[in-house]
């Protein structure tokens, strides 16, 4: 995936690139970025005795390094939507694993407003965007992308991702170990178990890998001449490839390493006090990062950008916080969104009836996830282990000063009842300011653009009268008793995301609240939204009669053909009736022999019915 190094290249070509060096305008940096996958801040420069990183170190003294840096989406696709668009992925739909939305077609991906100032524009490779193309992004998109390439003289931004950190590595074998298993730290909610240590190792065997491969970059970037024309940037994509890192709005899966060195002639964009060595507190986030790169090219951000630019000739102010976000991943549904000041993380979980540790295939391929899981049903576990296996309180609260692995909650601390309201204030106040769409079930982003964007739909009051959706989930999510009545009149809403709340919120609240509101549910199981139907569907399977399970378990098989509902509505059904265990047993036959591959889908979206589907036929296990 990299570049050829200088000295596999004919001396001609060197001459070549020397001279288009000497030949570019001063006053127009070349910007160049290095980026990891799966890594957060395990580098030397951050304090990590454990991390063998000389490369990236010797960048971070003679750049920024920039404490307070989140990747807003704590895994890859919508992490990197994020950066593409410069907006927050919630805000435009795409904020589910390996989905596919449009922007509006008066926005674009930011290398187009690049190429449109005359940058040479390269990829080097990974795209994984989940939103369609703006019309030509890239000069260059694979691995052969280049700065080389350009023209004389053309100022480049070029993008280098080394794969080498990915999770995937982490259970590559055979592999000797650099690092001692028996000196890894292991965070608090991972049980201390040989395989444990092991992973941790391997983990960080990749990063000093990388580190070397950056190193690489850097050093075709010195051999060409153009270190003191080029601001570089190093980033990882997400937090640690690690459970619990990977995929949780955790600031152990969303905190990165930012490393910027800008050379002396372009001291004017950095920041105030710049110096080699420098350490920024200010908050920076992904959605950033396009601002960011267009302040440093002497333009200006679209107003539409969410992101503020950080350098350059258009940075704006700091913001208080950063924000984070968690929706669909792979194959299972959750609904998350966190905040932090830079102290205190909090997390606001919209489906508490869920686990954390759902079953999502790759990550249970990790020998870590599946100890332990294992240590979990054989219950030996401690309390900040187990909660990962357990259901979610409606909100969580953590001081990384004293919490670093975010094991201590202290929402119910009434010595930090005015941070949680004000941090609480703040998750509000951020999902309305964007419109944030993920409080639609996924298949009703798309069935209500009709022609629009997701974004365009979230802009729309009567398409999606947000405000009102996300009051009632907030409601259903609370877990709050005596909310109960009101859910029940929600069920009557005419928004069908409304009523999909509602009777989220009967079914978190188990037996009780469903047997009390049971004729609402039964009326519901004909609804027009086959969200609703699926969800009144899954809690009188639970907690109804025979003759409710009968005609539930009936609904529910009705939802599963792809052909007919979709593959995000087959998805939701299969995860309800795989989720129902041996309650689903009556219908499972015909389950496994109904067709979940729909060509209309999204591509991205077919794989995951399927992937639900393998697992009720008994492949993968647990």
């Amino acid at each position: 995936m990299l570049a050829t190094p200088i000295s596999r290249r004919s001396l001609a070509a060197s001459f070549a690139v020397s001279f288009a060096a000497k030949s570019q305008a001063a006053t127009t940096p070349n910007i160049l970025w290095i980026t990891c996958e799966d890594t957060g801040q395990q580098l030397g420069c951050y304090g990590d005795a454990y991390a063998v990183t000389p490369s990236l170190d010797k960048l971070a003294a003679e750049g920024i390094r920039y404490r307070n840096a989140w990747s807003n989406a704590p895994v890859c696709a919508p992490a990197r939507t994020t950066i593409i668009s410069g907006l927050y992925p919630p805000s435009t739909g795409a904020e589910h694993m390996r989905s596919t939305t449009n922007l509006p077609a008066t926005m674009k991906m930011y290398p187009c407003y690049l190429r449109d100032a005359g940058y040479y524009t390269t990829n080097n490779a990974k795209t994984d965007y989940n939103l369609e193309n703006t019309g030509k992004v890239w000069d260059v998109s694979s691995n052969k992308a280049h700065w080389r390439n350009r023209k004389p003289g053309q100022p480049f931004f070029a993008v280098f991702n080394i794969l080498t950190t990915h999770e995937s590595q982490v259970i590559k074998r055979p592999h000797t170990l650099v690092h001692d298993p028996a000196k890894a730290r292991v965070p608090a909610y991972h049980p201390d178990a040989p395989e444990v240590r092991r992973d941790w190792a391997q983990y960080y065997d990749n990063i000093t890998t990388m580190d070397g491969q950056a190193a690489d970059i850097l050093r075709q970037l010195e051999q060409d001449g153009l270190a003191s024309d080029t601001i570089v940037f190093f980033y990882g994509d997400h937090g640690a490839g690690m459970p619990r890192s990977k995929r949780f709005p955790y600031d152990s899966g969303l905190r990165v390493p930012l490393l910027v060195r800008i050379p002396e002639k372009f001291r004017n964009l950095a920041p105030q006090g710049h110096r080699p060595g420098m350490v920024s507190d200010r908050m920076v986030a992904f959605v950033d990062l396009a601002p960011t790169l267009l302040s440093l090219a002497g333009v200006k951000a679209p107003a539409h950008m969410q992101g503020s630019a950080f350098l350059g000739t258009h940075a704006g102010p700091a913001r208080l916080y950063n924000y984070g976000f968690r929706g669909r991943m792979d194959e299972r549904y959750d609904l998350m969104r966190s905040v932090t000041d830079g102290r205190y993380v909090y997390i606001r979980n919209y489906m508490p009836h869920r686990i954390y540790g759902q079953f999502v295939g790759t990550m249970f391929q990790t020998p870590t996830t599946q100890v332990w899981k294992k240590r979990y049903d054989s219950g030996q576990l401690n309390a900040a282990q187990k909660h990962f296996w357990e259901t979610k309180p409606p909100e969580e609260l953590y001081d990384l000063q004293t919490d670093r692995d975010e094991v201590n909650n202290l929402a119910g601390s009434p010595a930090h009842r005015q941070t949680l309201e004000r941090m609480r204030k703040a998750n509000r106040e951020h999902l309305l300011r964007i419109r944030d769409v993920g409080f639609l079930p996924e298949g009703e982003i798309h069935t209500r653009a009709k022609g629009l964007s997701p974004y365009e739909v979230g802009h729309d009051d009567e398409r999606y009268p947000m405000e009102r959706v996300l009051t009632t989930a907030e409601l259903a999510s609370s877990l709050d008793t005596t909310a109960l009545p009101r859910l029940v009149r929600a069920l009557d809403d005419p928004d069908s995301a409304v009523r999909y709340w509602a009777a989220s919120g009967i079914l978190m609240r188990g037996g009780p609240a469903v047997l009390n509101a049971v004729s609402a549910l039964r009326a519901r199981l004909e609804d027009s939204g086959p969200y609703v139907r699926a969800v009144a569907a899954e809690a009188l399977a639970r907690f109804g009669s025979e003759d409710d399970v009968r005609k539930s378990l009936s609904v529910l098989l009705d939802l599963v053909p792809a052909p007919k509902n979709g593959a995000y509505v087959s998805l939701w059904a299969l995860i309800v009736i795989d989720d129902l265990g041996p309650k689903a047993a009556p219908i499972l036959d015909a389950v496994k022999a109904c067709n979940v591959e729909d060509e209309n889908s999204a591509t991205r979206a077919r794989a995951y019915p399927g992937r639900v589907m393998a697992k009720l036929k008994g492949t993968p296990r647990r």
